[in-house]
């Protein structure tokens, strides 16, 4: 029943800039932390941005200047703001949550959004 769903993926050339959505919805009691993630062909799974429930954020050195992850709690939805974008942030950008229920919590996983960036 509960869904991240991920949107604002796309296209774009060297120095370009994109932001991605990602709404959770069923059930949740509260969001504990929510990121994003990135996986390129053949390498592994890397953080890229998270924000924890007290607002606290967390970005990858690689990322650092150029992305903010932000939140609208009213939404339960956050986002990713990447600003200069070059080759190297190409890949497949999973929205990743933590959310409370009554009694547990989980981690969740969106489907993905592909990001292209070409020189």
């Amino acid at each position: 029943q509960v869904q991240l769903v991920e949107s604002g993926g796309g296209s774009v050339q060297t120095g370009g800039s994109l932001k991605l959505s990602c709404a959770a919805s069923g059930g949740i009691f509260s969001i504990n932390a929510m990121g994003w993630y990135r996986q390129a062909p053949g390498k592994q799974r890397e953080l890229v941005a998270r924000i924890t429930s007290g607002g606290t954020t967390n970005d990858a050195d690689a990322v650092k200047g150029r992305f903010t992850i932000s939140r609208d709690n009213a939404k339960n939805t956050v986002y990713l703001q990447m600003n200069s974008l070059q080759p190297e942030d190409t890949g497949v950008y999973y929205c990743y949550a933590n959310l409370g229920f009554i009694g547990r919590s989980a981690d969740y996983w969106g489907q993905g959004t592909q990001v292209t960036v070409s020189s």
